[in-house]
């Protein structure tokens, strides 16, 4: 091809925002001079190629925008080591239809048991599949609602908060919420209920959030627009770091046993 044509070719990409089409341009012609593509497949591998650079990029910046702490796999996660899990529950899950009929999940367990790996890599598969996802520390939402609050912006945060298709929220129970602070976390699962999905973390069984939130009432309002439409994970198999450490002889039976049934991050 002359080169005054593929200078137009490179402008016109350039100003109709084709950016993978202009860095594989040369590349993609000369395959279809060797093969002799028919227009209609050429035109279909340019296309396809646009669009799949352009899905990933979305992806890179949504996963980016989900703030998670560390990107972790449901590939990577060891099922072996948690018998109690349902792998086929869970790889079902990642398909993301639960986010499709905006229902929840929560996942229950020990400290180092993987909770929150499995959130995160929940939350990778619903960015991959196309959904906004944001994930936030229990804490940190809280603090973040009541700063809202005291600035008389909490309807623009509750607005913001219930964009994003999937929201995880991880580590409930480590701190005790102030009435305050569950009454924000209420109004906002109210709003999110039957919309948008939740992930959520917990070391604390159901009937222990009334010691959570200091109020029964409050923390059954906010189960029970959780759990309505909702899937409970429990994990009861050991800590992850725990397991190393006993395997390094640096921590003795009792005290696993201490710290397996006293619950914790």
């Amino acid at each position: 091809m002359d080169s005054p044509q593929l200078s137009r070719l490179y402008e016109m990409a350039k100003r109709l925002r084709l950016l993978t089409l202009n860095g594989r341009l040369e590349s993609l012609l000369q395959e279809a001079a060797e093969k002799e593509l028919p227009y209609a497949d050429f035109l279909d591998r340019v296309l396809s190629e646009e669009a799949a650079g352009r899905f990933e990029k979305q992806v890179t910046m949504n996963t980016r925008m989900a703030r998670f702490p560390f990107i972790k796999t449901l590939e990577q996660y060891e099922f072996a080591f948690q018998p109690s899990i349902d792998k086929k529950k869970v790889l079902e899950l990642a398909g993301c239809r639960y986010i499709e009929r905006g229902e929840n999940i929560i996942l229950l367990g020990p400290p180092g048991t993987g909770k929150t790996h499995l959130a995160v890599a929940l939350g990778v598969k619903a960015i991959q599949q196309g959904h906004r996802t944001l994930f936030t520390s229990a804490m940190g939402l809280v603090a973040t609602l009541a700063r809202a609050y005291a600035e008389n912006r909490l309807e623009e945060r509750l607005k913001l908060c219930t964009v994003p298709l999937l929201l995880i929220i991880d580590e409930i129970g480590y701190v005790p919420v102030d009435p305050h602070g569950a009454h924000l976390l209420f109004q906002l699962t109210s709003r999110r209920y039957e919309r948008g999905s939740i992930i959520l973390t917990s070391n604390r069984s159901f009937g222990q959030w009334g010691d959570i939130f200091g109020d029964p009432v409050i923390a059954t309002a906010i189960l029970d627009r959780l759990l309505h439409h909702s899937t409970t994970i429990n994990i009861k198999g050991e800590s992850y770091r725990l397991r190393e450490k006993r395997k390094a002889g640096l921590l003795q039976e009792p005290v696993l046993a201490t710290i397996s049934q006293g619950g914790g991050a």
